[in-house]
């Protein structure tokens, strides 16, 4: 809480981030210019209203950045879409549709001929991004792949589709991955009758997968459960059972390759890691 002075005897009162090093943040900048333009104006006449709109103003900077950062956050999957070549999420297909080409300034211009380590590169990115999870997360899925009998590729694909998160997208539940693992973390989803609240835990066979009771009459469960995310994507894969109105799914076995709505070489992937 910072005090400013408007005027002689009046005293503002008001929140803001200011750094403790370096430069004064953007709220600080506006207020103090608020507060010195439209305050003495105010003050001259009421200088009641004039601290009654100083704070009400003052109160509106936190909902902007808020609002700024959920764009930013749009714009970042949005580019990095591009940037891979395939959509990540039904709002930046649109997007994708209309610039099929990298961003940047030289987006559109002829770019060299990619390495071998950059392809293998960007192909495990691809990957990585579709499931929405980090580095880390992804070797460890790697080396467990290695051990499992047949191809490793295949086996590391499998692996990340019995994800909680990436079984609650599959059946509807969820519009993107990031929203999916958001209703695992705020735990809306059970598995057997148990809140589960680990986006990385692994499903098994004959497990059930529903929303909590207390969490179904809320709105984005029942947008769901009207089938409102089936336009944008896939059909459901032959490995789930799902009720879509009870918000209910049953692994019935385990996921195959093909069956698996993802967009990857995953030999590519495999000879990326084994370099």
């Amino acid at each position: 809480m910072y005090e400013l002075a408007v005027g002689v005897a009046t005293v503002v009162k008001f929140s803001a981030v200011v750094p403790v090093f370096g430069r004064p943040s953007c709220a600080w900048t506006r207020m103090r210019r608020l507060l010195s333009h439209r305050g003495k104006q105010l003050l001259h006449h009421d200088p009641s209203s004039a601290v009654q709109t100083a704070t009400s103003r003052c109160d509106a900077i936190p909902n902007r950045k808020v609002n700024m950062s959920s764009a930013m956050r749009s714009r970042r999957q949005v580019r990095l879409s591009r940037a891979l070549g395939l959509p990540l999420t039904p709002k930046a297909e649109k997007y994708f549709e209309r610039r099929p080409y990298p961003p940047g300034e030289h987006g559109r211009a002829r770019r060299r001929n990619d390495s071998d380590y950059s392809i293998r590169l960007k192909e495990k990115q691809r990957l990585r991004a579709q499931y929405g999870i980090r580095e880390a997360q992804m070797l460890k899925t790697y080396k467990e792949a290695r051990k499992e009998s047949g191809l490793t590729g295949e086996a590391l694909v499998e692996l990340l589709e019995m994800r909680l998160d990436a079984l609650v997208l599959r059946a509807g539940f969820a519009r993107t991955i990031s929203q999916a693992r958001q209703f695992v973390v705020h735990r809306h989803i059970c598995v057997d009758g148990q809140r589960v609240d680990r986006p990385s835990y692994r499903v098994k066979e004959g497990q059930m997968i529903h929303v909590h009771e207390r969490s179904q009459p809320m709105d984005p469960f029942q947008v769901a459960a009207a089938g409102a995310h089936r336009d944008v994507l896939p059909t459901v894969p032959g490995y789930l059972n799902v009720n879509l109105e009870a918000l209910q799914a049953t692994l019935l076995r385990r996921p195959k390759r093909e069956e698996i709505p993802v967009t990857c070489d995953v030999q590519l992937v495999v000879e990326h890691y084994s370099r």
